[in-house]
């Protein structure tokens, strides 16, 4: 999965959205058939969403094109699928899941539409929202449930689907789905998936609340953000980054620890902080993930 620092939603039957959407800087987008397309308009979301997938693969675009199709149990999943995997989708987002047989069953519909659309076959991944009760609870095995899993989204939102079927009560301060992060970012690592992702901030009266909440799930292990409005993007993109003192932070660790090295030492003072190979190798990885960012943005 390429690394998205923001990644926005956008109602698949809006059709010059997603434009708006990378043009003001999203990572990726969550083209949605979900709970933001009226019933009605099902199936003129499809074709819109088929036709913008389809558009952008041509234009080269190098963001994330992701679909939310609708859940298992609507009976409509499959005809979702059926539309929108092509070629130029990077994979779907998978809502209101209960466990690993979930994933299983997504996984055999996406098998057999890759093949009869001509899409390469297991290269339409998956984002696993987690926004029941069970989900949480079997976030582990859903995580390598199936080989497209390529991460794991930690739903807090609001009066949503995940506060109704776990009972907590929303805060700005997150306490209440503290556990609930915590153990989604577990378990996307223990699974080997770098990239999880956590949302959504709904209150777009407080940008404040935005940024802190933004910052918050960075330091618990977060690597991007679901958004639903463009006003977030450009917050997520800056907190989900290695920040310019960062970079400069983990340079001098590194010319520091070298210098030691090269006078027969395995650890440094530096900063007032005990540095040794460990922490040689974070600093690197930072220092990697800083340079990825910004080949991708010379790229874009």
């Amino acid at each position: 999965m390429k690394p998205m620092r923001s990644v926005l939603f956008v109602p698949g039957h809006r059709d010059t959205w997603v434009d708006k959407a990378l043009a003001a800087g999203a990572d990726g987008v969550i083209l949605d058939l979900e709970d933001s397309v009226p019933a009605g308009l099902k199936d003129e979301a499809r074709a819109e969403v088929a036709r913008s997938i389809a558009r952008l693969h041509k234009a080269g675009s190098q963001a994330g094109l992701y679909v939310r199709v609708n859940a298992l149990d609507t009976g409509i999943a499959g005809d979702d699928i059926a539309a929108v995997v092509v070629p130029g989708l990077n994979g779907l987002s998978l809502p209101k899941t209960f466990g690993p047989e979930d994933i299983v069953r997504f996984d055999a519909l996406v098998t057999h539409f890759e093949l009869k659309n001509g899409v390469e076959p297991g290269s339409v991944e998956f984002i696993c929202n987690l926004e029941t009760a069970e989900a949480y609870a079997h976030c582990e095995q859903m995580a390598k449930a199936s080989p497209r899993v390529a991460t794991l989204f930690a739903g807090t939102a609001r009066d949503a689907d995940v506060s109704r079927s776990i009972g907590f009560q929303f805060t700005p301060e997150g306490l209440e789905t503290l556990y609930l992060r915590s153990r989604a970012v577990l378990a996307a690592r223990t699974a080997g998936l770098e990239f999880p992702l956590v949302g959504v901030w709904q209150d777009l009266s407080d940008p404040d609340g935005a940024r802190r909440f933004s910052e918050q799930n960075r330091e618990l292990g977060f690597r991007g953000q679901v958004l639903i409005h463009p006003s977030h993007i450009a917050v997520a993109n800056e907190v989900f980054s290695p920040s310019r003192f960062e970079v400069e932070f983990y340079e001098g660790m590194i010319a520091a620890f070298e210098e030691a090295e090269a006078g027969g030492a395995a650890a440094v003072l530096y900063e007032g902080m005990h540095v040794d190979y460990a922490h040689i190798k974070t600093a690197r990885d930072v220092l990697a993930y800083s340079r990825l960012l910004a080949e991708r943005a010379t790229a874009n």
